[in-house]
């Protein structure tokens, strides 16, 4: 397994500095697979067929309207090894929606000076809707992948 090596890797980070990915507006979304290997499913005759792994992204993707209230589907596409999609972030209202993971440090802070500001719920960025999107992906391909060697081991 490769590391990543900034002495050979020289990724550039195509996002706007300063940027508040959170804003309300139109986000067009690609997602490659890792090494671009085409685990989502293959064309056939001008149509893409999903295989179990593109069936998962594909539920994920719409599930995640249900996890974020300020987000809204667009024209979504799965391809072999890749996914394309427009997302809408909304307004959100104070206190609903996503609440971040919280470190130790700024909890402590928090309480010692009576902030509360470390607590306070804040609008998903597009980073947070990505991250969860493929961890969420993730995890159902790995359980998928873990019944799937149950059952053969099992003779089903």
């Amino acid at each position: 397994m490769n590391g990543y090596n900034p002495n050979i890797h020289h990724r550039k980070s195509i996002r706007l500095k300063g940027y508040d990915y959170s804003q309300v507006g139109l986000y067009f979304i690609t997602i490659c697979t890792q090494d671009r290997k085409c685990l989502f499913g293959k064309i056939e005759n001008v149509e893409m067929v999903l295989i179990d792994a593109g069936m998962i992204a594909n539920g994920e993707w719409v599930k995640l309207q249900e996890r974020f209230t300020n987000f809204e589907l667009d024209v979504f596409q799965i391809m072999p090894n890749h996914i394309h999609g427009i997302i809408l972030l909304t307004e959100t209202n104070v206190g609903a929606g996503f609440t971040p993971a919280r470190n130790d440090n700024a909890i402590g802070d928090a309480r010692a000076t009576g902030n509360n500001r470390a607590t306070a719920r804040v609008a998903p960025t597009i980073g947070d809707i990505i991250g969860a999107y493929k961890s969420l992906v993730a995890n159902e391909c790995l359980q998928q992948f873990k019944l799937n060697q149950q059952n053969e081991m099992m003779g089903k």
